[in-house]
């Protein structure tokens, strides 16, 4: 206040002063005029919380405040002056001490705000890492001002592709193009490159990421347009750089109507929810708001942790019901169908980790197999609409125990919808899907985490990969298309050299690789061998022959089918030496059932 009162006084000195052409000291009654202006800025900056504005953080609103307040009061000064008709007040000394004042008031804040920024990034500066921003658009403009007030990130340069605006500065900041992104990376000693364009198609980032691979550096990005609407940038909204862009395709958007089919108010029954694939269903199922979902689980943890975070989403209108149990156990998923008059159950329980169920055969060809058959029983005798299997790619020609019994699941299914017609039986299968327990890529990032090495079984291993929540959604769109019968399989895009990933991995977490090319690297790959179970590359259909459906991402398996009553007399045998725990008749009966499988049994380890 003091501040502005001297500037106010000496605004109106050199007002007088340029229009008298003169040095001018006011005499009499324009002492009043030039000595009382504070009397009536200083309310009306008040009002305006001029003084209440924390000027190192000062914006352009803040300025467009300033300029309305000073508009104010030299109306004011203005008026009173030609009202009380004080002798020498010309309107021309009112207008230079509008624009004057607004210039220095303003000004004075400005220089105090610079004066903070550059005396505090001076000291913050200093152990902070140097960044490039990846995008010189809104977001990058806000990621910049955001960075600045920050004690974690320096922004020496844009990245952009527009070559009208290479060499130029934005905020303060030079605009370089991708030809010199190494020289500026060794000069500027730059750790990270921050991606800030969020509405860019996913294929478009993957070549970003793909160009930035070879570099030492760590790469992060904005969230989606979506989440940036929902507040400002801030420095926690920089994300390692999401996996799902290393598989380089587009979602397909869901059809809405297909979503509701088997789910909208109706009771919904997931096997398997706390699994990475059946804790996504329920996430998915109860936003489309079924009448009640039915948690079904036989670890109690995982149910646990599924029921609560439903729990916390506060669906008051949604029950949502917790029920321990096992899929093998007939008599217990019968009687929870027929107590909750379950419509719809998305059968996801099942044993998935190929190493641990070639080492527990009976058990996992048990659960796999014939819990799919006590499950599907229970939907028939309990009138269930729709029976929806996952399954998975390895169940096509498949080397593993895991794989066969999912394979023989599907054909239990298959033959049952030819059987009766109470309950349309349908299954949904796919590959590998990213950050699932067991999956490679939480392995690499904890190896990554501990300093490596990073262990990959084979050179040439290749596997599909999908986002969970992609995986789920069309799993639910594919339920609602079902009439009975159909494998339908996911489109997963081109199969993922796992070494390839690893990578990726490794580099885009700003590190170098070792090999024999690069012995002084930080993180090297190790060969383990093929697990027990285990093909180099997995396939989606059995024949080979499919049909489209009106989602691009899902196709319809056209499989061989054996109808229930060849089936039953082979499955019963399966049963029973299953619940005998004869090993080596539930591998022969299983080679009979799936004839294009390779399977060895695997003692456990003592």
């Amino acid at each position: 206040m003091l501040l502005d009162s001297i500037l106010l006084v000496l605004i109106i000195l050199v007002a007088f002063s340029l229009v008298f052409g003169v040095l001018y000291w006011p005499t009499r009654d324009l002492l009043w005029v030039v000595f009382g202006a504070p009397i009536i800025a200083i309310p009306i900056f008040v009002y305006f919380g001029l003084y209440r504005t924390i000027i190192r953080f000062i914006d352009f609103k803040a300025l467009w405040v300033i300029i309305k307040a000073v508009t104010i009061y030299t109306l004011l000064w203005g008026m009173v002056g030609f009202i009380v008709e004080i002798e020498g007040l010309f309107l021309s000394i009112v207008l230079i001490n509008w624009l004057v004042s607004s210039l220095a008031i303003g000004g004075m804040r400005v220089t105090g705000r610079w004066a903070f920024a550059e005396g505090l990034n001076k000291i913050n500066k200093e152990n902070c890492s140097n960044v490039l921003i990846y995008g010189a658009g809104s977001a990058g403009r806000q990621l910049t001002i955001a960075l600045t007030e920050s004690n974690e990130y320096n922004p020496v340069a844009f990245i952009d592709d527009k070559r009208e605006i290479h060499n130029k500065t934005i905020c303060g900041i030079k605009v370089i193009s991708k030809d010199t992104l190494g020289y500026v990376i060794d000069q500027n000693d730059v750790t990270e490159v921050l991606l800030a364009i969020p509405s860019l198609p996913r294929l478009q980032r993957n070549k970003i990421i793909n160009f930035l691979e070879p570099y030492p550096v760590v790469v992060r990005s904005l969230p989606s347009v979506s989440m940036l609407a929902k507040g400002k940038v801030r420095i926690n909204d920089l994300l390692e750089i999401d996996l799902r862009d290393l598989l380089g395709r587009d979602l397909v958007n869901p059809n809405q109507n297909l979503l509701k089919v088997s789910i909208y108010n109706k009771v919904v029954l997931v096997t398997g929810a706390g699994g990475s694939i059946g804790s996504e269903l329920c996430r998915q199922i109860v936003f489309i708001k079924p009448k009640k979902i039915i948690l079904f689980d036989v670890s109690e943890p995982s149910l646990y942790f599924i029921e609560q975070e439903l729990i916390n989403l506060n669906l008051s209108d949604i029950e949502v019901c917790p029920v321990l149990g096992s899929v093998t156990n007939a008599n217990r998923i019968e009687f929870i169908c027929k107590y909750y008059e379950v419509q719809t159950i998305y059968h996801a329980a099942a044993y998935k980790h190929v190493p641990l169920v070639e080492h527990n055969v009976v058990e996992g060809i048990f659960n796999n197999s014939i819990g799919t058959l006590i499950t599907a029983n229970a939907a028939i005798s309990s009138n269930v609409e729709t029976f929806v299997l996952i399954s998975t790619d390895k169940a096509v020609r498949s080397s593993s125990v895991m794989g066969a019994s999912k394979r023989v699941a599907e054909m239990i299914l298959q033959a049952h919808a030819k059987q009766q017609n109470n309950t349309c039986f349908t299954m949904v299968r796919f590959g590998n899907v990213l950050d699932s327990s067991g999956s490679v890529i939480p392995l690499f990032k904890k190896q990554i985490q501990e300093g490596g090495p990073l262990t990959v079984t084979h050179p040439d291993v290749m596997r599909y990969f999908m986002t969970i929540p992609e995986a789920v959604q069309l799993v639910i769109q594919s339920g609602a298309m079902a009439l009975g019968g159909e494998v339908f399989v996911l489109e997963m895009g081109e199969p993922i050299r796992i070494y390839d990933l690893a990578v990726k991995m490794i580099r885009l977490s700003g590190l170098t690789l070792s090999n024999k090319e690069n012995p002084d690297g930080d993180i090297e790959i190790s060969y383990t061998g093929l697990r027990p179970g285990e093909k180099l590359t997995e396939e989606l259909l059995v024949d080979g022959n499919y049909t489209l459906t009106e989602n691009k991402l899902i196709m319809r398996a056209e499989d061989e089918t054996m109808s229930w009553d060849k089936l039953k007399p082979i499955i019963d045998k399966l049963r029973e030496a299953s619940i005998n725990g004869n090993e080596e008749e539930s591998l022969k009966i299983l080679t009979q059932l799936v004839p294009e499988s390779n399977l060895r049994s695997i003692k456990p380890k003592n």
